[in-house]
């Protein structure tokens, strides 16, 4: 019998292959169909390996999960961008590879950042979802996200609205 293990730490430049890997195949999961193909083409070509590399050795705030060794998902965290907020803290991204989705590995990642925000001393957290990702939309409301702001991302001159959910 194999058992495989799973582990959540922060990303370090051998990682950023795998990364790219992950961040590319999330989005075109994520948001084929939302974000307009070109506008999201785009996005996803700028952050290829060399662009993961340079964001890990900025020392940016990156998590990864790996199973059995591989590198499953990431989430980047920090503190919180919008100043309208009051909470300090605030997760920019949490993807998984779409075939280690709904096993449990995101909710361990969000702990997990969740965690390291807290260790920051950085006291509430927020995470924006686009309002038509449905599956972001559950995941922050099944992990007791409370949806208390909208704001607009544009694509492409495609206006999308997006939530807030905070935590205390």
């Amino acid at each position: 019998m194999n058992t495989l293990t799973i582990d959540i730490r922060k990303a370090e430049p051998r990682d950023a292959g795998a990364i790219a890997d992950v961040h590319n195949a999330a989005w075109r999961n994520a948001y084929s169909g939302i974000i307009p193909h070109k506008a999201l083409t785009a996005m996803i070509n700028r952050r290829g390996r060399d662009w993961w590399a340079t964001a890990i050795r900025r020392a940016a705030s990156i998590l990864v999960v790996e199973v059995g060794g591989e590198v499953a998902g990431y989430a980047t965290l920090g503190r919180n961008r919008a100043r309208e907020l009051p909470q300090q803290g605030e997760i920019y991204e949490l993807y998984l590879k779409p075939e280690c989705q709904g096993i449990g590995l995101g909710t361990r990642l969000f702990k997990a950042a969740r965690d390291k925000l807290r260790a920051h001393g950085l006291r509430g957290m927020v995470v924006w979802a686009l309002e038509e990702n449905n599956n972001a939309l559950d995941f922050y409301a099944g992990a007791g996200g409370r949806d208390i702001a909208e704001g607009v991302e544009v694509f492409d001159q495609k206006a999308l609205r997006k939530v807030a959910f905070v935590w205390e």
